[in-house]
């Protein structure tokens, strides 16, 4: 649990204070411990469960209003239900481990001020019929949590919490992601991950960033940088590491000499040139068991305007034999169809953005109906082919 917000913020720091037993997981603010009445005129204590709106490690104006409940359904001393603020009866997981049974809603013409003003607000809502019931049954409790929640984020990650996806983002919080090769590609490769809670990056490339490698790599580099040239993978670490905790820098190429920096990988983009290191890594990662996206692009000058195809292939343990078809490990250029010198950060982005998305799906997080491990985008006319399909086994 990040006790940043908590030390930071003066409307966190006041629910602590008074005595509110409030923690912060995977974006959301919860008060545990608060007292409401069942159906059955039973006082019992849930836990209501706040979106967090932050400005760094400090809370901003409460959005939205609403806030989620884990508990029966509130009711007043009779057992009536709270008509008054339930919005929703049904069961929704918000995260890992945190579920909600029941949504509220209950709005000031002006909106909630601060955090403590809305938690307070719901808390009293509840917590007044329990004191009827139970005379002095309040949500000022003054305990604190004991435990911490490993984070990989410097700061906590709330847009997960607002959209409501952070099941499906922690589907990747297991991962241990090596990117090999961090140019033109690589680099948005690394942009994308670290805006996920994988357990760890490892950034493999031998390379210095060069002015070259500035129009193709995301953000922007100064010239006092530029001039320092510096390794990519402590350029590219140097910047995202102040998002990401969890990013292991290698300035080496890899080779027959250094393969164990694989080990313990569970997802690899290979973003590298072909060649017979490259024929070794596939091989040490399939020998790991681990999946893996390998990216292309290739891009041509005709007739004065530029024309070409970026290439997404997927690797897993259920499905390596289209590979030799796909995937040349021949040195860069000999015939691989999809090498060229030109690169242009918008195609980099793109292919980096395929190969994510790719990832993802295999994950679990976005849908994969097709079960593609094959997809190439053309630019003229905006093509997007994929191709071999993953059979789902038969269920007969």
């Amino acid at each position: 649990m990040s006790q940043e917000p908590i030390n930071r913020s003066s409307d966190l720091g006041r629910l602590r204070e008074e005595g509110y037993f409030i923690q912060i997981r995977s974006g959301l603010l919860l008060m545990r411990e608060v007292p409401y009445v069942n159906s059955h005129r039973q006082v019992r204590r849930g836990t209501l469960i706040s979106t967090l709106n932050l400005a760094g490690e400090v809370t901003q104006k409460p959005e939205p209003h609403v806030v989620y409940f884990d508990g029966d359904c509130p009711c007043n001393a009779d057992g009536s239900p709270i008509q008054k603020i339930i919005s929703a009866n049904a069961r929704v997981e918000l995260a890992g481990g945190i579920v909600a049974t029941h949504t509220f809603s209950s709005k000031p013409e002006a909106g909630y001020g601060d955090y403590y003003e809305k938690m307070t607000t719901y808390a009293a809502i509840l917590s007044g019929p329990a004191a009827v019931l139970q005379p002095g049954a309040n949500a000022r409790i003054f305990r604190t949590p004991n435990d911490d929640e490993e984070c990989v984020f410097q700061y906590t990650d709330t847009a997960s919490a607002r959209g409501g996806i952070g099941p499906l983002v922690e589907k990747l919080a297991r991962e241990v992601v090596a990117l090999v090769g961090v140019g033109g590609t690589g680099s948005y490769v690394l942009d994308l991950v670290a805006k996920t809670p994988v357990r760890e990056i490892r950034l493999i490339d031998g390379d210095e960033f060069l002015q070259h490698n500035a129009f193709r790599a995301p953000g922007a580099a100064s010239l006092a940088e530029l001039r320092e040239a510096p390794l990519k993978v402590d350029y590219l670490s140097s910047i995202y590491s102040k998002m990401h905790r969890r990013i292991i820098s290698h300035s080496v190429l890899l080779d027959a000499s250094n393969l164990n920096l694989l080990d313990g990988v569970t997802f690899a983009f290979l973003c590298m040139d072909g060649g017979p290191n490259k024929e070794l890594v596939v091989k040490k990662l399939e020998s790991l068991g681990a999946g893996f996206v390998d990216v292309g692009m290739g891009l041509e000058l005709v007739d004065g305007s530029l024309g070409g195809i970026v290439r997404v292939t997927a690797s897993m343990p259920v499905k390596r034999d289209h590979l030799p078809r796909r995937v040349s490990f021949a040195a860069a250029g000999a015939d691989d169809v999809y090498h060229s010198n030109i690169q242009v950060a918008d195609m980099n982005a793109l292919n980096a953005a395929l190969a994510v998305i790719k990832w993802k799906k295999l994950r679990g997080f976005y849908r994969d109906l097709e079960q593609e491990y094959h997809c190439t985008y053309t630019t003229d006319g905006s093509l997007l082919l994929n191709g071999d399909q993953h059979a789902a086994p038969s269920k007969a």
